[in-house]
């Protein structure tokens, strides 16, 4: 690696060695409970999402993005999660979580400790966001508050844009209780026939008051413009109420009000039964919208009669009714977002592009006299991006394998893959087609890239296929030389602007053959169960970090230096968990950085008490991963970055690849300024206390040091 310097801020964080803990939670004895719930953690990390989106010091829309974030989690949360328990309630599973709770016990407290943060949610967008809009003259007006040439403006709106597309469905003996599809924004109103206008042949049809459901269409924005470039708004849901009589000439109408059904989403495939993959996939997405409700949303005013009547149709208890008085389904009030009105969101940050890539020279000149590392968003993604359509447009590149898990829908990756194969080179793909909620895009992707001649694989069967694993093969004066990146996140340049991730461009020989026997075994199924570098999941990725943190507590015990310092997003392998409260009680200090769930509970004596835990909450997703092991320190102390959490299903149900770093100004780089910057958080950290809760290492308000911002213009060693 060439020895150019590497800009520093100011402000330089100390090494991870030196750096301290602030509210370093106090030691509590135990009470035999070792883990925490996996549902409530989750909880715990929405609620601090919360806190982000009620913090006054940021910019209004920056506040209405986390609440729209919160939402959104909490929508998934259902689906996925909510949805798993009930199921195992109504099929009778006693089968207790790791801390001992019942399917039912969990439902329990999910909903008592929920409903404060829906309250809160509610209020703080009622009280606080929308006059904070309204003062920078954004506002959603009702529609009973404008003037007569508004009214007709959004009238003539609806004549034109709406009324031909509405589909109202009645509930009588003829029409029972209409499917209701998933997260979709539906109205309810009651018509009663004028009889003096019935004619006489079907006065039949119109004995009776009768329930109505209008589902708001999808397509057609949330938010209406009165005069857009003055930011007024009218909801859409007002405008269709208002002109609901269109509808049904002749006929009485009631009040309309909202509601909103969550559904169960996940999807279970018998995989070792599919005969294709693919199209078993595009059944079960279809079936998808079949799934059973978990969750109902209702405007606060609806009458109880007509409550009543949604719960009877969508098989849902008081329980799981949510009685919303205020605005229903947050993240559509994202349109709002997209407004440029730049002094309501963060300056954007700018992006740098490593050293020695930015010079005319071949990238793979580069890389191959040195790894480059890449940290992003603050290393532009484009990197990434370049290095592949450079690869395609290579007359010496024979072959181009990834994986793809989450790509988005305008992908220049995918578009240089195709660009590759067009010019004859070697092209393999592997999509994960079981990459939750993006089933669809990836299917169509894969569908794409087939027909462009890529040889494309839909992942593994039984396993999903999460590693981040980029492969081209050189030929370079008669030899062939293999280029690798490896990576925390996904081939998305979407993400990379907004989430936290390193990557990794080398030349390492032994990490070249490790992702080729990957891909092998990807693509071929061949039964590699060596790698030189590579750690790889499921194969043996527990075993070696079980390894890796025994021989810290062997180090302790003998009396030399043992640290383990680890950033994943979440951590709930009791296997694992287990093993750091061993090192632990040997007095081995470790640090955990979990953004979101954690099982291992911190701060318990003779069990945790050397065990810190911290979740760091911004303006990006932290999502990069990396382990750090002090091996009895100095040069001998061993970094790693993957794509793995420490959960379960990383382990065993996932292909999941981590890396040694094996460059010593990188691994420095990663260990003191990386994580330690991470340790040293004032910000954006909370600290994990042995009750479960939360505490805020110190206010935004009050300055400190920010990891996140700290990162905006530092370059990577190089």
């Amino acid at each position: 690696m060439t020895s150019e310097a590497v800009k520093k801020p100011k402000a330089t964080p100390p090494p991870i060695e030196t750096a301290q803990t602030p509210a370093t939670p106090s030691v509590l004895e135990f009470d035999g409970k070792p883990l925490f719930n996996r549902e409530l953690s989750w909880l715990e990390f929405n609620r601090r999402v919360l806190d982000e989106a009620t913090d006054d010091s940021l910019p209004v829309l920056e506040r209405l993005k986390f609440l729209s974030i919160f939402a959104t989690n909490l929508d998934e949360f259902f689906m996925i999660r909510v949805s798993g328990l009930k199921e195992q309630v109504a099929e009778g599973v006693g089968e207790l979580s790791p801390d001992g709770m019942t399917a039912k016990e969990q439902i329990d407290e999910i909903y008592k400790r929920l409903r404060p943060m829906l309250k809160r949610l509610v209020s703080y967008l009622g009280e606080n966001v929308f006059p904070a809009l309204q003062q920078e003259g954004i506002t959603v007006e009702a529609y009973s508050s404008l003037n007569a040439k508004e009214k007709k403006l959004l009238d003539k709106y609806f004549h034109n844009n709406l009324f031909p597309i509405l589909t109202p469905q009645s509930v009588d003996s003829s029409h029972p209780f209409p499917y209701v599809s998933n997260l979709s924004i539906n109205l309810g109103l009651y018509i009663e026939p004028n009889r003096a206008f019935t004619q006489a042949n079907l006065k039949h049809l119109f004995r009776q008051k009768r329930f109505i459901r209008i589902k708001l269409p999808p397509t057609v924005p949330r938010l209406i413009p009165i005069n857009e470039r003055a930011g007024r708004y009218a909801l859409l849901e007002e405008v269709v109420s208002a002109n609901v009589a269109e509808l049904f000439p002749h006929m009485k109408t009631s009040e309309a009000f909202l509601f909103r059904v969550t559904r169960d989403a996940d999807i279970e495939l018998r995989e070792d039964e599919a005969g294709d993959l693919l199209r078993t996939l595009e059944r079960e997405l279809q079936r998808r919208r079949d799934r059973f409700a978990v969750r109902l949303e209702v405007s606060a005013a609806m009458p109880e009669k007509m409550i009543k009547l949604l719960m009877s149709g969508t098989g849902l208890t008081e329980e799981e009714v949510e009685r919303v008085d205020g605005f229903v389904d947050i993240p559509d009030l994202m349109q709002l977002y997209s407004l440029d009105r730049p002094k309501l969101k963060e300056k954007p940050i700018t992006t740098i592009v490593p050293t020695p890539l930015q010079k005319k020279e071949n990238i793979f000149e580069v890389v191959r006299k040195q790894d480059v590392l890449l940290h992003h968003p603050y290393t532009s993604f484009s990197t990434v991006a370049d290095f592949i359509a450079e690869a395609a447009e290579d007359p010496d590149v024979q072959a181009i394998k990834i994986c793809l898990y989450r790509t988005g829908k305008d992908s220049p990756i995918v578009n240089s893959l195709m660009r590759a194969s067009r010019l004859g080179k070697q092209v393999t793909a592997l999509v994960e087609l079981k990459a939750r909620f993006d089933e669809g895009n990836n299917i169509e992707w894969a569908r794409r890239l087939e027909n462009e001649g890529v040889h494309v694989v839909y992942g593994i069967t039984t396993l999903k296929t999460h590693s981040k694993v980029l492969l081209v093969v050189r030929r370079e004066k008669e030899k062939l030389v293999r280029y690798v990146h490896l990576a925390t996140g996904n081939y998305n340049p979407f993400t990379a602007k907004i989430y936290t991730d390193l990557g990794l461009l080398t030349a390492n020989e032994e990490i070249g053959e490790d992702a080729t026997s990957l891909f092998n075994f990807l693509t071929g199924y061949s039964q590699q169960d060596k790698y030189k570098r590579l750690i790889v999941a499921p194969l043996n990725l527990r075993e070696r970090l079980i390894e890796l943190i025994r021989r810290e507590k062997r180090n302790k015990l003998a009396g030399k230096e043992a640290k383990i310092v680890i950033k994943v997003n979440s951590i709930t392998d009791s296997v694992l968990i287990n093993e750091l409260y061993e090192a632990s009680k040997a007095g081995v200090q470790i640090e955990l950085i979990i953004r979101g769930i954690c099982a291992l509970r911190p701060g318990i004596k003779d069990l945790s008490e050397n065990i810190r835990v911290r979740s760091i909450i911004g303006r990006f997703l932290e999502h990069s991963r990396i382990l750090y092991f002090s091996n009895s320190g100095g040069e001998a102390d061993e970094i790693y970055i993957g794509s793995a959490d420490l959960m379960q299903r990383s382990f065993d149900r996932r292909v999941e690849v981590v890396t040694p770093i094996l460059d010593p100004e990188i691994k420095d780089f990663l260990k003191e300024t990386v994580l330690g910057s991470y340790l040293r958080d004032e910000v954006n950290a909370r600290i994990l206390q042995p009750d479960g809760t939360y505490k805020r290492v110190s206010s935004r308000t009050k300055g400190g040091f920010d990891s996140q911002m700290y990162f905006v213009g530092l370059e990577t060693p190089t």
